[in-house]
């Protein structure tokens, strides 16, 4: 990554007053569970963005994306969403809510660069905004703790974006520690962290390079059968999926179309995963764990159906090489990614599995490498 500082200094003629770095986040179990109050197996990894800030002695407000050359400005008089703004609204947000809560409004100069990958779901956005948020803390000396500023995003987010990033983006790239991953639970909103497991690992995305259309429609379709499943099951209680097991959908066989119940039986039995591969953390049963993770993706693909040839191909022939834990989808699915956890050993005999993949698909894909890190911190 290139020195955020002497970006800063050759844009603006100062140095930065502080900088603050967020880390990308991977889910590796879970991520489907988000309406039904399910867990969700997330961890940070060693890409990250940075944000540097310094003060301006005018109103003025100055954003320098130095990885894409692009400038943006306002002033604190026209803090406010603009569209053509695009990745300011993530930095622009944090500033318009601590002045809302009591920060002194002063002009500042921010500079942002970072080196987590686009478009393979591992959170960049949330990165930007908790980034800001720790350095808008430290240059405003501000009072909240780590849980607070990832509590603080989520209601910037919503009420100057009208959104707000997944809770177990938020609270991973906040809270992890290194060679730790997280659970986090979105019925009690609350984390708790897992030993990774022993051994020099590596954690490689694979970015199938597979064009996506409709995505979007997919995965409404996919919440609305989980919901006829449970309106079948629960019979008015306040029961969400999270609170069934298999044999209980399994009555249904019959009752609704099979592909309706199959969606639903993936959401069930990957809350159970989740606690299952928590468990095998725990004991530091490393195959155990990925074996957990390999039957996540066998369900994504013939439960869930979210996975294509593409991604089926890259999970297996990576699970096949001596050194590789597990493989699964990552993401929204119809394309997109795979997360393997290899040895650095298997590495190389991976690449070369993937000049078949271009021969065979005609995709060429992408390979990012990184490792299990911590959560958002202060640049010395």
């Amino acid at each position: 990554m290139k020195d955020i500082v002497a970006l800063h200094n050759a844009e603006y003629e100062v140095p930065p007053d502080v900088v603050a770095s967020a880390p990308a986040v991977v889910k590796l179990l879970g991520e489907q569970l988000e309406s039904s109050d399910g867990l969700v197996l997330a961890a940070a990894l060693s890409f990250d963005v940075r944000v540097a800030i310094s003060s301006r002695k005018d109103s003025s407000l100055r954003f320098f994306a130095a990885d894409l050359g692009e400038r943006k400005r306002t002033s604190l008089g026209n803090l406010k969403f603009k569209r053509e703004d695009r990745w300011a609204n993530y930095t622009k947000c944090i500033l318009d809510t601590v002045f809302r809560e009591g920060a002194q409004p002063r002009g500042l100069n921010i500079t942002i660069s970072g080196d987590i990958p686009m478009g393979v779901g591992l959170a960049s956005s949330t990165a930007l905004s908790l980034a800001s948020a720790l350095a808008v803390k430290e240059m405003f000396g501000l009072p909240y703790k780590a849980d607070e500023l990832a509590e603080l995003l989520r209601r910037a987010e919503l009420s100057f974006l009208g959104k707000v990033s997944p809770l177990y983006d938020s609270l991973t790239g906040a809270l992890a520690t290194p060679n730790s991953i997280s659970i986090v639970d979105l019925r009690s909103g609350r984390r708790r962290a897992l030993p990774f497991v022993d051994g020099d690992y590596l954690v490689v995305l694979t970015d199938s390079k597979v064009p996506r259309f409709s995505v979007e429609a997919e995965l409404r379709q996919r919440e609305e059968d989980c919901k006829k499943c449970l309106g079948l099951v629960s019979k008015g209680s306040k029961k969400t999926l999270r609170d069934l097991g298999p044999d209980e959908v399994d009555e249904l066989m019959g009752v609704l179309p099979e592909s309706v119940r199959r969606r639903c039986l993936h959401v069930v039995e990957e809350h159970a995963r989740v606690l299952e591969a928590e468990d095998c953390l725990a004991k530091g049963d490393a195959p155990g764990f990925g074996r957990v993770i390999n039957k996540s993706h066998a369900s994504l693909r013939n439960l869930y159906e979210v996975s294509c040839p593409e991604t089926d191909w890259l999970a297996k022939r990576a699970t096949e090489i001596d050194g590789v834990l597990c493989s699964r989808l990552t993401g929204k699915g119809f394309g997109g990614c795979t997360v393997s956890i290899m040895s650095r050993e298997a590495l190389e005999e991976y690449r070369k599995r993937l000049e078949d993949y271009e021969r065979i698909f005609g995709f060429r894909a992408a390979i990012h490498e990184a490792e299990i890190a911590g959560g958002f911190h202060l640049v010395e």
